[in-house]
């Protein structure tokens, strides 16, 4: 009855499943094996797992679960003493439209046309001139359009920890870790909320400097 997460844990989903998984009270191993063997992104024995050759993948009970929105729905109806998902139907549709608009919209412009550009694993020749300034105005239009949702919420969908939490905090985390930039600066709505999801249990253990010593080419 193993929770297994594959995926290296830089990656900011994997990071969220990591973070709803603990804000549940589960206990979940997580890296780059299968049943104590290595499996390099991109390889054969990834894509047997993702068919997109993508992370994360949940392994558990002899299921295979892959894609974030499916990972944390499978763990509420399997656990569901401490699901995340709200029994109030306004309160729960709130949380679904954020969730789709962070993994759509908000990842897009804060992870994949930015993070991914500047400090990702693989960058070889980080943005610069108009397509920086381009994929950084977006950055702060996304941000201020967060910073002005969240308002004076404890949680950025209401009162309780939901996956818009667990999806949003990873983003955030790696933009304050970016050198000679101050993302949050002047945002002072984000940046205590931040460091609140930082101070969480779930937040010590998975909000941490990345590590890309994970990355390994496929064979």
């Amino acid at each position: 009855m193993d929770l297994n997460i594959y995926g290296p844990a830089f990656s900011t989903l994997v990071r969220s499943v990591r973070l709803y998984c603990l804000e549940k009270g589960l206990t979940a191993n997580s890296g780059m094996s299968v049943d104590g063997r290595p499996v390099p992104l991109r390889s054969a024995g990834h894509f047997a797992l993702h068919p997109f050759g993508q992370v994360p993948v949940l392994l558990h009970d002899g299921n295979r679960i892959f894609e974030t929105l499916a990972i944390c729905r499978y763990l509420d109806r399997v656990f569901p003493d401490t699901s995340l998902k709200s029994e109030d139907a306004a309160s729960q549709t709130l949380v679904d439209q954020w969730t789709s608009a962070l993994f759509t919209t908000v990842d897009t412009r804060l992870v994949r046309s930015y993070l991914l550009q500047v400090i990702g694993p693989r960058v070889a020749e980080p943005l610069a001139g108009p397509a920086l300034a381009h994929a950084e105005h977006a950055v702060d239009r996304t941000l201020a359009v967060l910073d002005g949702e969240l308002g004076e919420r404890a949680f950025f969908c209401g009162v309780h920890y939901s996956l818009a939490d667990a999806l949003l905090t990873p983003m955030l985390d790696y933009l304050t870790r970016i050198p000679g930039r101050e993302w949050l600066a002047g945002r002072s709505g984000l940046e205590a909320y931040l460091q609140r999801m930082r101070q969480r249990p779930s937040g010590h253990e998975v909000l941490v400097a990345p590590d890309f010593s994970e990355l390994q080419p496929a064979g």
